[in-house]
């Protein structure tokens, strides 16, 4: 990629992060600045397996995708920053630390993670990333991860 993308849409993203239904949990990264800082949309529906039992009659989407959706939306940031297309990047969770749930997230939702990246740079194996997602403005989750790249061999 010659100019830097701004956006990734979901064939993009699905280029980048081997994730699939049901367990690709971001539809969209705009905002895109290199590998410091990127926005991840997810639009919460009904129709996601998850809610068939969490909680049946009352539809909560499980912290932990919300914490998982905020770690796609960093891998594919830096994905798109490191021209990951194609080349079968892997990204394994560390730690989670200082996470906190401060809203509900339903069906019809659209969840907005802002992401950045506290440790990291090309060619490194561990980053460390911060963020916090939102809905309607509202805080609905905040925490920091570390993450380990396997960066395919050129």
């Amino acid at each position: 990629m010659t100019e830097q993308l701004k956006t990734a849409d979901i064939e993009l993203i699905q280029r980048i992060i081997p994730h699939r239904y049901p367990f690709l949990l971001v539809d969209k990264v705009v905002d895109i600045d290199g590998y410091h800082s990127a926005t991840g949309i997810k639009n919460v529906t009904m129709n996601e397996p998850h809610f068939q039992g969490h909680f049946p009659g009352k539809p909560i989407m499980p912290g932990v995708t919300i914490a998982e959706a905020m770690a796609q939306t960093a891998a594919v940031m830096v994905g798109v920053a490191l021209d990951m297309a194609d080349k079968e990047l892997l990204v394994y969770f560390m730690s989670i630390d200082k996470c906190k749930f401060r809203r509900m997230v339903v069906p019809g939702d659209q969840l907005e993670m802002r992401l950045t990246t506290v440790r990291g740079k090309p060619g490194g194996k561990v980053w460390k990333f911060s963020g916090i997602a939102t809905v309607d403005g509202e805080m609905a989750c905040e925490t920091e991860f570390t993450a380990m790249m396997d960066l395919p061999k050129e």
